[in-house]
């Protein structure tokens, strides 16, 4: 078997011509961010899902571009927002976990437009330390910062890794329901739609961040929307354990850490979980399609860059995995629709991007002054415009709960690496084998892809040294807390509280 390596870029790198230009090539516009909160990339009907109802993603990515490769900088809440925040890796912030949250350093395009007088809010989760922290934005409509500015202390000890946190609670409920995030989200849109329909006529472009929580867990959706996936149309997850199925070691350590799939416990519990997700997918589409019909209502669509994406993706029971934090694509690949001025209309694009990519869009279609287009992202809006680069490369890693070393992610549109410290590691050719069914690290006619890749990651960063500066930056917070047992006991236990009405 013959097996190209293509491999000419690191992350990135290969970027189109005037991409990150001082001269943007249109005219300046809003920019409307809508983030959600582990969305699977492949649940919408406009990325080939047919059984998933998303008709308002569909709709955008009809008068946008879909990129069918993108990628989080980090599979688990806070350092995924960080480096949005930043445009920057996790690595270079320091942002490591649940507990490490962003406080406004570096400085990232929020604050950038804050300098330059042009107007950024919020409305909804930003997941950073709190409300005091200096980010940039002028206001935070309904904000959800980390509890209490510390967040998951627990997560924080990992050197050693705790043999087991016990039994896993985020799956006690599932099914039809209305939760607190169910209501959040709900104030969360109806804000949106009268924020837009107050800066309907400003004379500067703005920035709007919105932040939804669906689909989140708790597995709970309002019946509307469960009733339309019923339960015996559901497929149980692939590569269960139970069907004789290996986990990676990394992965194995970490179901033994919280075994979220144990906690589900039945087939019957699989299905209802992975119906409500479906369903909470649908209703966050609800609310996406409510925020942009206030966009299109005040005249504003021809006028505004919209963007949506979401933080990092769920498992969702495959490999008998739940949640988030691994290197599959079900948990890092995130969905990334762009649509407004001067963006092709209903392309698919297969060059891999990033979050770390927002920071210099929101930057060029602003007409940010002075703000510096560094750092490894670049313009989406640029990315759409320009021929498909397969060979783009996309980063990814995890230093954060149930992690004893630090794991890192390369993925180009044909192959995808993954590093983990200490251990094998994996490698996945994508256009043999989308679903990551069958790593294919250990096979001779794949050793030169291996080398490249294993080369690349080393240019980028020392996997070593960057896992234990990780460590140490967490055993000085477990310190701070009192140390290993008082830290194990500190932190919220599961989900983030979202504000009451």
């Amino acid at each position: 078997m013959m097996v190209k390596t293509r491999m000419k870029a690191t992350a990135g790198d290969a970027k189109p011509p005037d991409t990150n230009s001082s001269h943007p090539l249109m005219k300046p516009t809003n920019v409307l961010i809508i983030l959600s909160d582990e969305h699977q990339s492949g649940l919408m009907g406009c990325a080939g899902h047919a059984a998933l109802q998303t008709p308002n993603l569909d709709a955008l990515a009809k008068r946008g571009t879909r990129f069918c490769n993108a990628y989080t900088p980090s599979p688990i809440c806070v350092p995924a927002r960080a480096s949005l925040a930043t445009g920057r890796y996790v690595h270079d912030i320091g942002c490591w976990d649940n507990a490490i949250a962003y406080q406004g350093t570096p400085p990232g395009w929020a604050q950038y437009l804050c300098d330059a007088g042009l107007l950024a809010e919020s409305i909804g989760k930003l997941h950073y330390r709190d409300a005091a922290s200096p980010v940039g934005f002028r206001h935070q409509h309904h904000a959800v910062h980390i509890l209490d500015g510390i967040g998951q202390v627990w997560g924080s000890v990992r050197n050693p890794l705790p043999e087991t946190m016990g039994r896993s609670p985020l799956y006690d409920k599932i099914g039809a329901g209305t939760s607190d995030y169910n209501r959040f989200d709900e104030r969360v849109a109806d804000r949106a739609v009268q924020w837009l329909g107050e800066h309907a006529n400003d004379k500067q472009p703005w920035v709007l961040f919105v932040g939804l929580v669906a689909p989140h867990f708790p597995l709970i959706v309002p019946a509307e929307y469960l009733d339309r996936y019923p339960l015996e149309s559901i497929a149980l997850p692939k590569l269960h354990p139970s069907s004789g199925y290996r986990r990676h070691p990394w992965v194995e350590r970490q179901a033994r850490h919280m075994d979220h799939d144990a906690a589900i416990g039945s087939d019957e519990r699989r299905r209802l979980a992975i119906a409500s997700y479906f369903g909470l997918v649908t209703f966050m589409d609800a609310q996406v399609g409510k925020i942009l019909g206030a966009l299109s209502l005040n005249s504003l669509a021809e006028a505004t860059t919209v963007i949506y994406s979401s933080d990092h993706g769920d498992n969702l029971g495959k490999r008998g995995m739940w949640n988030k934090c691994l290197l599959y694509r079900e948990s890092t690949s995130i969905p990334m629709i762009v649509a407004g001025p001067g963006i092709p209309g209903d392309k698919l694009s297969n060059t891999p991007v990033s979050l770390v990519d927002i920071q210099n869009t929101v930057l060029q279609c602003t007409h940010c002054a002075g703000a510096p287009l560094d750092g490894p992202g670049h313009s989406l809006v640029e990315l759409a415009r320009a021929p498909d680069m397969p060979e783009r490369l996309a980063f990814s890693e995890y230093h954060a709960v149930g992690s004893e070393a630090a794991a890192y992610m390369l993925a180009d549109a044909h192959y995808k690496y993954h590093h983990y410290v200490g251990l094998p590691p994996e490698l996945f050719d994508l256009e043999r084998d989308p679903e990551e069914l069958e790593n294919v690290a250990a096979r001779p006619a794949y050793a030169e892809v291996l080398q490249v890749f294993e080369a690349r990651l080393k240019t980028l960063l020392d996997p070593e040294a960057v896992d234990a500066m990780a460590k140490a930056d967490q055993e000085r917070l477990v310190r701070a807390f009192g140390g290993r047992e008082a830290a194990l006991r500190t932190g919220t236990p599961a989900a983030t509280p979202v504000p009451q009405a």
